[in-house]
């Protein structure tokens, strides 16, 4: 669970994704949400990018709350399959709030906030991002995919970037059909109120994600 220091000593917080994303800007550049299980719960996490051009002759890369072997698998990712030249960049992610993600779930979050601050273009302030990117630049399913996205919808967010085929396997399992080709829709356990969009590629997902 989550925690606060109060008058009363520690106590549980109601609403843990209310609280981490309490104090965001919409639409900075360099941000992005991620929505990592916390145990079997899932929270709404803010996670923030910085790429600055380095002043040394080895790049710096600098993660606090992220794991910092998925952060160099992330950045090289970009850099070879979206020609992202972050090899005179410093990069520093952070993740808001003080909590530690261990799981690759937080992959493409990490990827837009990085790609977001290069670029100095947001990402969709609506928008939660979920999925782990492998070493071709695909998106991989992960687990809990419709509570992370009820979390999601809960907290008002109106669109989910998520693995395309995390989509097909809940359509799959409600035997639903007839979705198109952008994987836009889901099964029957997911969230109506928010938009699901399917993404077989990290460069398809911010393509979706940052704004034109």
């Amino acid at each position: 669970g989550v925690f606060e220091m109060t008058d009363r000593g520690m106590t549980p917080v109601a609403n843990p994704s209310a609280m981490f994303l309490a104090e965001r800007l919409p639409n900075a550049a360099g941000s992005a949400i991620a929505v990592p299980l916390e145990g079997s719960r899932p929270l709404l996490v803010e996670l923030q990018a910085l790429a600055s051009p380095t002043a040394f002759s080895q790049p710096r890369r600098t993660g606090n709350g992220v794991d910092f072997n998925r952060l160099l698998l992330v950045t090289a990712v970009l850099s070879k399959r979206l020609g992202l030249s972050l090899s005179a960049q410093d990069i520093f992610v952070n993740v808001i709030g003080g909590l530690h993600i261990g799981e690759p779930a937080a992959d493409l979050a990490i990827a837009a906030a990085i790609t977001s601050s290069y670029r100095s273009v947001p990402v969709a302030a609506e928008a939660a991002l979920i999925g782990e990117i492998g070493l071709s630049g695909e998106l991989r399913s992960v687990s809990q995919l419709a509570l992370r996205l009820n979390e999601a919808a809960k907290l008002g967010f109106g669109r989910a970037i998520v693995p395309h085929h995390a989509l097909r396997r809940k359509r799959s399992q409600s035997g639903q059909t007839g979705a198109d080709n952008n994987g836009r829709g889901g099964a029957s356990d997911l969230p109506s109120e928010i938009e699901v969009i399917g993404a077989r590629t990290v460069a398809d997902a911010l393509d979706a994600a940052l704004l034109k």
